[in-house]
């Protein structure tokens, strides 16, 4: 593991301001920071707790929104479509004989389902296709249809404003605290519309796109399922976050995707199910205790990404873990 010294740490972790600060913690991010940050494809980025979506945890929907079927899609103008599925991000159909495919689903209808196992109508309202790099992330305004006949956005922002969504193949256990909590499902028959901001979507904008390949030909389903688990400090691997949205993360592999851009401390290293291993230097409030933990000598060892490592994260903070 490599050790950092304080005053170095001190002076990386500062945002915008500049060594001599008496203070080792990173100061809040500006919204400026936080999406130029955000839209930056490699170094440090910002954590948060939210597995998908912020909302539809409402009195009226009693849960989350935690698939969509591919079965029971209707066009914009009401008519059944089949083999409906994704193709990396954007959905490709038919229409009776003819293909429909990428915006010509503005308007589609989609059947979702919450965690009670209860069924709502969805709402595709408008799709952007991707540019540049993330030409193959297309965002998704969705709403869903409440018991009124309203629609609403089914992903929100912070302050109640509409959010965009990935649409992205399978679906994830959204259970905290118990085992296969947080574990992404490779359900053939449904879909996830990640809402922007949080872990699934923010991961696919780090890189690691689920339907991707790496430089040497590995697939990056593993690195984007390992991603939601740092992102959200799910050092237990059971749905669980120990962190605070808004806190900085360093996080590199060795597929070509992230390099280790900081000369922070070690906090992690992870894999599909969580950490495989985490230090006293993490981005916890709390000590963290596992009820089933790990061990891995030298955390933090990158010949360790030869052993089943998909993803090395650092802070700035040093605080504690157990």
């Amino acid at each position: 593991m490599r050790t950092l010294q304080r005053v170095v740490a001190a002076c990386l972790a500062v945002v915008a301001v500049g060594c001599g600060t008496e203070s080792s913690e990173p100061e809040a991010p500006s919204l400026r920071t936080q999406v130029a940050e955000l839209a930056s494809p490699n170094g440090r980025n910002l954590n948060g707790r939210n597995l998908n979506g912020r909302n539809l945890n409402n009195t009226e929907l009693g849960g989350m929104l935690v698939s969509v079927a591919y079965a029971g899609a209707q066009s914009v103008s009401g008519k059944a479509l089949s083999n409906v599925r994704l193709q990396g991000s954007v959905f490709v159909g038919l229409d009776g004989a003819n293909p429909v495919t990428g915006t010509s689903f503005t308007g589609a209808r989609f059947v979702g389902t919450l965690g009670d196992g209860s069924t709502l109508p969805l709402r595709v309202d408008s799709i952007t296709p991707g540019t540049g790099v993330d030409s193959d992330l297309w965002s998704y305004r969705v709403s869903y249809q409440g018991s009124d006949g309203g629609w609403r956005p089914v992903c929100q922002d912070s302050s109640g404003a509409a959010a965009s969504a990935i649409a992205v193949a399978g679906r994830w256990d959204y259970r905290q605290g118990v085992e296969g909590g947080g574990a992404k499902i490779n359900d053939a028959g449904a879909f996830t519309f990640a809402c922007e901001g949080a872990a699934i979507a923010k991961c696919m904008h780090f890189g690691y796109k689920p339907w991707a390949t790496a430089a040497n030909g590995e697939s990056l389903a593993g690195h984007h399922q390992a991603c939601t688990r740092m992102v959200r400090a799910d050092f237990c691997g059971d749905g669980v976050s120990h962190t605070t949205d808004g806190q900085w993360v360093n996080l590199f592999d060795a597929a070509g995707v992230q390099g280790d851009t900081e000369s922070w401390t070690t906090e992690a290293e992870w894999n599909e199910g969580g950490a495989r291993c985490f230090t006293s230097e993490t981005r916890a409030q709390a000590p963290v205790t596992c009820a089933n933990p790990t061990t891995l000598a030298n955390c933090g060892d990158t010949t360790h990404f030869q052993s089943g490592t998909r993803l090395i994260s650092e802070t700035p903070y040093g605080t504690s873990g157990l």
